[in-house]
């Protein structure tokens, strides 16, 4: 099975973008990241098993690309989160302040709270896409819920 890179750009080019971004922080890596993953998908020949081994490897390859630019000597000035976030709309309040602290975890717990909260995926799943083990990936989770909790904490707190 092998879909058109056209179909695949329309269907997950957004899942990809939120994937890349959760894994670099940075708008423009992450734009970078999800072009490179289409031309890596269309220069690979292999065939694949269905449309979710298709998402998985996609996802994989955004999330590695991501990580190689955010490391990269040459990598752009990042954009602050902050500047990031004024382009951005949400439903309430506490809907934005959820996104500033998710987006502040360390880039390991960003991606498995991205894939597991938002993509749906099982800790298997997962697993299997960062190429960790499952104990690693509920670890992760475990550690990203409760700096968040922490993290929430802090600021209704402060507001008090």
């Amino acid at each position: 099975m092998r879909p058109p890179v056209e179909t695949l750009i329309e269907k997950y080019r957004h899942n990809l973008y939120a994937a890349a971004f959760s894994a670099c922080g940075n708008a423009q890596d992450a734009e970078d990241a999800v072009q490179e993953t289409f031309v890596q998908y269309w220069s690979y020949k292999k065939e694949f098993e269905s449309d979710e081994h298709v998402r998985a490897w996609l996802l994989r390859v955004a999330i590695n690309q991501a990580k190689n630019l955010s490391s990269s000597f040459f990598r752009r000035k990042a954009v602050p989160l902050e500047e990031y976030m004024a382009t951005l709309s949400f439903e309430s309040e506490s809907s934005s302040e959820l996104f500033e602290a998710v987006m502040r975890l360390p880039a390991k717990y960003r991606t498995v709270m991205h894939l597991f909260y938002y993509e749906d995926y099982s800790v298997a799943e997962i697993a299997g896409i960062l190429k960790l083990s499952q104990s690693n990936v509920k670890t992760r989770l475990c550690r990203a819920r409760a700096e968040l909790r922490r993290t929430l904490k802090e600021d209704w707190e402060d507001d008090e």
